[in-house]
């Protein structure tokens, strides 16, 4: 095995460590998390916890390396929705430059990861790393 297919497999991993972090913290910080929830969406703080469910699930199908490329295009759909639906918005209505600092950070975090999710998805053939011939 070559050493770019270590270092992406920790990559990976370190994702899935982040992932069910913040899937945890979805779970622990509900309710100061359903401020961003936008109010034309029915449900309120079960959409707290569907989305922590999802960070949790999708960090678990990275680390056991199953159903890979479906959790990956998955996350980066949802992820990408969050910047369209919560970033946004929240960049463009700020009113104080801190605001606004913290939607562009919130923005390019999500896309950066989404990004991630996407590299992985297209590198999971057959629900798995991809491992050339010869390696």
């Amino acid at each position: 095995m070559k050493r770019y297919h270590i270092v992406s497999r920790i990559a990976i991993y370190l994702l899935a460590a982040v992932l069910i972090a913040f899937g945890f913290f979805h779970f622990s910080n509900a309710h100061s998390l359903v401020v961003y929830i936008p109010s034309s969406l029915p449900g309120g703080i079960i959409w707290v916890y569907i989305v922590g469910a999802a960070f949790i699930l999708a960090g678990l199908s990275f680390i056991l390396n199953r159903m890979v490329k479906t959790a990956a295009y998955l996350l980066a759909l949802l992820l990408f929705l969050f910047v369209f639906t919560i970033h946004i918005p929240n960049l463009l209505e700020a009113g104080s430059s801190e605001m606004r600092s913290m939607a562009l950070i919130s923005l390019l975090k999500d896309t950066a990861i989404a990004a991630f999710a996407l590299h992985i998805a297209a590198g999971a053939h057959h629900q798995q790393l991809h491992i050339e011939e010869g390696d």
